[in-house]
Protein backbone atom coordinates (compact mmCIF):
# COMPACT_ATOMS: atom_id res chain seq x y z
CA UNK A 1 0.00 0.00 0.00
CA UNK A 2 0.98 3.62 -0.46
CA UNK A 3 0.97 5.07 3.05
CA UNK A 4 1.49 8.72 3.99
CA UNK A 5 2.78 9.26 7.54
CA UNK A 6 2.36 12.82 8.84
CA UNK A 7 4.75 13.25 11.75
CA UNK A 8 7.25 10.72 10.42
CA UNK A 9 10.12 11.80 12.67
CA UNK A 10 8.15 11.97 15.91
CA UNK A 11 8.39 9.38 18.68
CA UNK A 12 5.93 6.98 17.05
CA UNK A 13 6.77 7.90 13.46
CA UNK A 14 10.39 6.83 13.97
CA UNK A 15 9.15 3.34 14.79
CA UNK A 16 6.25 3.28 12.34
CA UNK A 17 8.01 4.29 9.10
CA UNK A 18 10.67 1.54 9.15
CA UNK A 19 8.12 -1.03 10.33
CA UNK A 20 5.81 -0.22 7.41
CA UNK A 21 8.71 -0.20 4.95
CA UNK A 22 9.87 -3.61 6.19
CA UNK A 23 6.42 -4.99 5.36
CA UNK A 24 6.78 -3.84 1.77
CA UNK A 25 4.63 -0.71 1.92
CA UNK A 26 5.54 2.39 -0.07
CA UNK A 27 5.89 5.02 2.67
CA UNK A 28 5.98 8.79 2.32
CA UNK A 29 6.97 10.61 5.49
CA UNK A 30 6.14 14.23 6.27
CA UNK A 31 8.49 16.47 8.25
CA UNK A 32 8.62 20.24 8.55
CA UNK A 33 12.40 20.14 9.06
CA UNK A 34 14.70 19.85 6.00
CA UNK A 35 17.39 18.48 8.32
CA UNK A 36 15.23 15.43 9.05
CA UNK A 37 14.59 14.44 5.43
CA UNK A 38 17.62 12.16 5.36
CA UNK A 39 16.40 10.46 8.55
CA UNK A 40 13.20 9.47 6.75
CA UNK A 41 15.21 8.09 3.83
CA UNK A 42 17.33 5.99 6.19
CA UNK A 43 14.13 4.61 7.72
CA UNK A 44 12.97 3.45 4.29
CA UNK A 45 10.55 6.27 3.47
CA UNK A 46 10.35 9.00 0.86
CA UNK A 47 10.57 12.38 2.62
CA UNK A 48 8.33 15.38 2.06
CA UNK A 49 9.26 18.66 3.75
CA UNK A 50 6.22 20.87 4.32
CA UNK A 51 4.13 22.68 6.93
CA UNK A 52 1.19 20.51 8.01
CA UNK A 53 -0.92 23.66 8.50
CA UNK A 54 -0.44 24.70 4.86
CA UNK A 55 -3.48 23.30 3.04
CA UNK A 56 -2.02 23.73 -0.46
CA UNK A 57 1.22 22.02 0.55
CA UNK A 58 -0.64 19.07 2.07
CA UNK A 59 -2.82 18.67 -1.00
CA UNK A 60 0.27 18.65 -3.20
CA UNK A 61 2.13 16.20 -0.92
CA UNK A 62 -0.70 13.65 -0.73
CA UNK A 63 -1.37 13.90 -4.45
CA UNK A 64 2.31 13.28 -5.26
CA UNK A 65 2.36 10.33 -2.84
CA UNK A 66 -0.85 8.90 -4.35
CA UNK A 67 -1.78 8.08 -0.76
CA UNK A 68 -4.13 5.17 -0.13
CA UNK A 69 -3.74 5.41 3.65
CA UNK A 70 -2.98 8.54 5.70
CA UNK A 71 -1.63 8.25 9.26
CA UNK A 72 -1.90 11.42 11.37
CA UNK A 73 0.83 11.42 14.05
CA UNK A 74 1.27 15.19 14.16
CA UNK A 75 2.22 16.75 17.50
CA UNK A 76 4.67 19.40 18.71
CA UNK A 77 5.85 17.96 22.01
CA UNK A 78 9.59 17.63 21.51
CA UNK A 79 10.47 20.59 23.73
CA UNK A 80 7.66 20.10 26.25
CA UNK A 81 8.88 21.12 29.71
CA UNK A 82 6.40 23.39 31.51
CA UNK A 83 3.26 21.42 32.39
CA UNK A 84 2.13 24.06 34.86
CA UNK A 85 0.81 26.03 31.88
CA UNK A 86 -0.56 22.97 30.13
CA UNK A 87 -2.77 24.41 27.40
CA UNK A 88 -0.10 26.96 26.50
CA UNK A 89 2.48 24.17 26.19
CA UNK A 90 0.10 22.20 23.96
CA UNK A 91 -1.00 25.18 21.83
CA UNK A 92 0.69 24.07 18.59
CA UNK A 93 -0.28 20.43 19.12
CA UNK A 94 -3.88 21.52 19.62
CA UNK A 95 -3.78 23.40 16.30
CA UNK A 96 -2.46 20.26 14.65
CA UNK A 97 -5.32 18.28 16.22
CA UNK A 98 -7.94 20.71 14.94
CA UNK A 99 -6.80 22.74 11.90
CA UNK A 100 -4.21 20.12 10.98
CA UNK A 101 -6.76 17.32 11.10
CA UNK A 102 -9.16 19.26 8.86
CA UNK A 103 -6.41 20.04 6.35
CA UNK A 104 -5.02 16.51 6.25
CA UNK A 105 -8.45 14.88 6.09
CA UNK A 106 -9.58 17.19 3.26
CA UNK A 107 -6.45 16.38 1.28
CA UNK A 108 -6.89 12.64 1.92
CA UNK A 109 -10.48 12.87 0.68
CA UNK A 110 -9.48 14.82 -2.41
CA UNK A 111 -6.85 12.28 -3.50
CA UNK A 112 -9.13 9.30 -2.87
CA UNK A 113 -7.39 7.78 0.15
CA UNK A 114 -9.46 4.94 1.60
CA UNK A 115 -8.30 5.10 5.26
CA UNK A 116 -7.34 7.80 7.76
CA UNK A 117 -5.78 6.76 11.09
CA UNK A 118 -5.22 9.47 13.72
CA UNK A 119 -3.37 9.71 17.02
CA UNK A 120 -5.29 10.57 20.19
CA UNK A 121 -4.53 10.05 23.87
CA UNK A 122 -5.63 7.63 26.59
CA UNK A 123 -5.25 8.81 30.17
CA UNK A 124 -6.17 12.02 31.95
CA UNK A 125 -8.84 12.62 29.30
CA UNK A 126 -11.29 10.17 30.92
CA UNK A 127 -13.93 11.12 33.47
CA UNK A 128 -12.43 11.13 36.96
CA UNK A 129 -15.44 9.37 38.45
CA UNK A 130 -16.45 5.70 38.37
CA UNK A 131 -14.08 2.80 37.83
CA UNK A 132 -10.31 3.17 37.78
CA UNK A 133 -9.85 1.56 34.33
CA UNK A 134 -11.85 2.89 31.39
CA UNK A 135 -12.88 1.47 28.04
CA UNK A 136 -13.48 3.27 24.75
CA UNK A 137 -17.18 3.45 25.61
CA UNK A 138 -16.59 5.43 28.80
CA UNK A 139 -17.14 9.18 28.99
CA UNK A 140 -14.36 11.71 28.66
CA UNK A 141 -14.01 14.22 31.49
CA UNK A 142 -17.08 16.51 31.40
CA UNK A 143 -15.45 19.08 33.69
CA UNK A 144 -11.65 19.00 33.45
CA UNK A 145 -9.43 21.41 35.40
CA UNK A 146 -9.24 24.75 33.60
CA UNK A 147 -5.62 24.24 32.44
CA UNK A 148 -6.65 21.10 30.51
CA UNK A 149 -9.84 22.33 28.85
CA UNK A 150 -8.36 23.61 25.60
CA UNK A 151 -6.31 20.48 25.07
CA UNK A 152 -9.20 18.15 25.87
CA UNK A 153 -11.47 20.05 23.47
CA UNK A 154 -8.87 19.65 20.71
CA UNK A 155 -8.76 15.90 21.41
CA UNK A 156 -12.57 15.72 21.34
CA UNK A 157 -12.57 17.58 18.02
CA UNK A 158 -10.06 15.21 16.44
CA UNK A 159 -11.92 12.11 17.62
CA UNK A 160 -15.31 13.44 16.52
CA UNK A 161 -14.07 14.52 13.11
CA UNK A 162 -12.10 11.39 12.27
CA UNK A 163 -14.63 8.81 13.46
CA UNK A 164 -17.40 10.62 11.55
CA UNK A 165 -15.48 10.39 8.27
CA UNK A 166 -16.62 7.75 5.79
CA UNK A 167 -14.51 8.91 2.84
CA UNK A 168 -11.82 8.13 3.79
CA UNK A 169 -12.84 5.81 6.60
CA UNK A 170 -11.56 7.08 9.92
CA UNK A 171 -10.00 5.27 12.89
CA UNK A 172 -8.68 6.84 16.12
CA UNK A 173 -5.94 5.34 18.26
CA UNK A 174 -5.74 6.53 21.86
CA UNK A 175 -2.11 5.89 22.77
CA UNK A 176 -1.15 5.67 26.42
CA UNK A 177 1.70 7.69 27.91
CA UNK A 178 4.47 6.50 25.64
CA UNK A 179 8.07 5.73 26.38
CA UNK A 180 11.11 4.49 24.52
CA UNK A 181 14.76 5.30 24.11
CA UNK A 182 15.18 8.99 25.00
CA UNK A 183 11.50 9.71 24.48
CA UNK A 184 8.25 10.18 26.38
CA UNK A 185 8.39 9.10 30.01
CA UNK A 186 12.05 8.14 29.56
CA UNK A 187 13.12 11.35 27.82
CA UNK A 188 16.42 12.71 29.20
CA UNK A 189 14.72 15.69 30.87
CA UNK A 190 12.26 13.42 32.70
CA UNK A 191 14.99 11.04 33.81
CA UNK A 192 17.10 13.95 35.02
CA UNK A 193 14.20 15.40 37.02
CA UNK A 194 13.60 12.07 38.69
CA UNK A 195 17.28 11.59 39.53
CA UNK A 196 17.31 15.02 41.12
CA UNK A 197 14.12 14.20 43.07
CA UNK A 198 12.35 17.11 41.39
CA UNK A 199 9.33 15.01 40.46
CA UNK A 200 7.39 14.44 43.67
CA UNK A 201 4.30 12.36 44.31
CA UNK A 202 1.50 14.79 45.06
CA UNK A 203 -1.15 13.84 47.59
CA UNK A 204 -1.83 10.12 47.87
CA UNK A 205 -0.59 9.41 44.32
CA UNK A 206 -3.71 7.37 43.59
CA UNK A 207 -4.16 8.55 39.99
CA UNK A 208 -4.06 5.75 37.40
CA UNK A 209 -1.77 5.91 34.35
CA UNK A 210 -1.53 3.71 31.26
CA UNK A 211 1.72 3.34 29.32
CA UNK A 212 2.80 2.05 25.91
CA UNK A 213 6.23 1.43 24.39
CA UNK A 214 6.58 3.35 21.12
CA UNK A 215 7.36 0.11 19.24
CA UNK A 216 4.09 -1.38 20.54
CA UNK A 217 2.26 1.81 19.52
CA UNK A 218 3.66 1.44 15.99
CA UNK A 219 2.65 -2.24 15.87
CA UNK A 220 -0.90 -1.35 16.93
CA UNK A 221 -1.03 1.33 14.23
CA UNK A 222 -0.11 -1.22 11.57
CA UNK A 223 -2.74 -3.59 12.98
CA UNK A 224 -5.32 -0.78 12.73
CA UNK A 225 -4.37 -0.15 9.09
CA UNK A 226 -4.75 -3.84 8.31
CA UNK A 227 -7.70 -4.85 10.50
CA UNK A 228 -9.26 -1.80 12.16
CA UNK A 229 -12.99 -1.17 11.89
CA UNK A 230 -14.12 2.15 10.37
CA UNK A 231 -15.42 4.76 12.79
CA UNK A 232 -13.85 3.07 15.83
CA UNK A 233 -11.63 4.26 18.66
CA UNK A 234 -9.03 1.94 20.20
CA UNK A 235 -7.11 2.30 23.46
CA UNK A 236 -3.48 1.41 22.68
CA UNK A 237 -2.01 0.74 26.13
CA UNK A 238 -0.17 -2.05 27.91
CA UNK A 239 -1.79 -4.65 30.16
CA UNK A 240 -0.93 -3.04 33.49
CA UNK A 241 -2.41 0.35 34.38
CA UNK A 242 -0.61 1.68 37.44
CA UNK A 243 -1.11 4.27 40.12
CA UNK A 244 1.35 7.13 40.35
CA UNK A 245 2.37 5.99 43.86
CA UNK A 246 3.48 2.67 42.33
CA UNK A 247 5.03 3.45 38.96
CA UNK A 248 7.07 6.54 39.87
CA UNK A 249 8.96 4.94 42.82
CA UNK A 250 9.44 1.78 40.74
CA UNK A 251 10.96 3.79 37.91
CA UNK A 252 13.29 5.54 40.37
CA UNK A 253 14.34 2.15 41.75
CA UNK A 254 15.03 0.75 38.25
CA UNK A 255 17.17 3.83 37.58
CA UNK A 256 19.04 3.43 40.86
CA UNK A 257 17.77 6.83 41.99
CA UNK A 258 16.45 7.86 45.40
CA UNK A 259 12.67 7.52 45.90
CA UNK A 260 10.58 10.53 44.88
CA UNK A 261 9.57 12.99 47.58
CA UNK A 262 5.96 13.35 48.70
CA UNK A 263 4.13 16.68 48.62
CA UNK A 264 0.68 17.28 50.19
CA UNK A 265 -2.10 18.06 47.74
CA UNK A 266 -2.61 21.61 49.03
CA UNK A 267 1.05 22.44 48.38
CA UNK A 268 0.99 20.74 44.98
CA UNK A 269 -2.00 22.89 44.10
CA UNK A 270 -0.03 26.04 44.93
CA UNK A 271 3.18 24.98 43.19
CA UNK A 272 1.90 23.11 40.13
CA UNK A 273 -1.82 23.81 39.78
CA UNK A 274 -5.08 21.93 40.16
CA UNK A 275 -4.56 20.00 36.92
CA UNK A 276 -1.29 18.47 38.13
CA UNK A 277 -2.92 17.44 41.41
CA UNK A 278 -5.68 15.77 39.37
CA UNK A 279 -3.11 13.92 37.26
CA UNK A 280 -1.44 12.61 40.40
CA UNK A 281 -4.56 11.72 42.37
CA UNK A 282 -7.70 11.41 40.21
CA UNK A 283 -7.03 10.39 36.60
CA UNK A 284 -8.02 6.99 35.20
CA UNK A 285 -6.23 4.36 33.16
CA UNK A 286 -7.35 2.59 30.00
CA UNK A 287 -8.18 -1.02 29.07
CA UNK A 288 -6.80 -2.56 25.86
CA UNK A 289 -9.33 -5.41 25.46
CA UNK A 290 -10.91 -3.93 22.34
CA UNK A 291 -7.60 -3.50 20.52
CA UNK A 292 -6.61 -7.04 21.44
CA UNK A 293 -9.95 -8.44 20.24
CA UNK A 294 -10.55 -6.45 17.05
CA UNK A 295 -6.99 -5.73 15.90
CA UNK A 296 -5.40 -9.01 16.94
CA UNK A 297 -2.71 -6.93 18.62
CA UNK A 298 -0.66 -7.84 21.69
CA UNK A 299 1.94 -5.54 23.28
CA UNK A 300 5.46 -6.94 23.18
CA UNK A 301 5.94 -5.14 26.50
CA UNK A 302 2.78 -6.15 28.45
CA UNK A 303 3.95 -4.19 31.49
CA UNK A 304 5.66 -0.85 31.84
CA UNK A 305 7.84 -2.50 34.50
CA UNK A 306 9.68 -4.70 32.02
CA UNK A 307 9.50 -2.01 29.34
CA UNK A 308 11.13 0.67 31.49
CA UNK A 309 13.82 -1.76 32.62
CA UNK A 310 14.59 -2.91 29.09
CA UNK A 311 14.92 0.62 27.70
CA UNK A 312 17.16 1.71 30.58
CA UNK A 313 19.33 -1.41 30.19
CA UNK A 314 19.82 -0.61 26.51
CA UNK A 315 20.69 2.97 27.36
CA UNK A 316 23.37 2.06 29.95
CA UNK A 317 26.06 0.77 27.52
CA UNK A 318 25.58 3.81 25.28
CA UNK A 319 25.95 6.13 28.27
CA UNK A 320 29.13 4.34 29.31
CA UNK A 321 30.52 4.59 25.79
Amino acid sequence: MRIFVAGATGAIGRELVPALASKGHQVTGLTRSPAKAETIRRMGGQPVVADALDAAAMMSALRAAEAEVVVHELTDLGALTDLRHFDRAFAVTNRLRTEGTDILLAAARAVGARLFVAQSFCGWTFSRTGGAIKTEADQLDPNPPSELRGTLEAIRYLERTVTASSQPEGIVLRYGSFYGEDTGTLAPAMVDQLRRRRMPIIGDGSGWWSFIHVADAAAATIAAIERGKPGQIYNVVDDEPAQMKDWLPTLAQIMGAKPPRHVPAWLGRLLAGEHMVAMMTQVRGGANDKARRELGWRPAYPSWREGFAQVLRQRAPKSAA
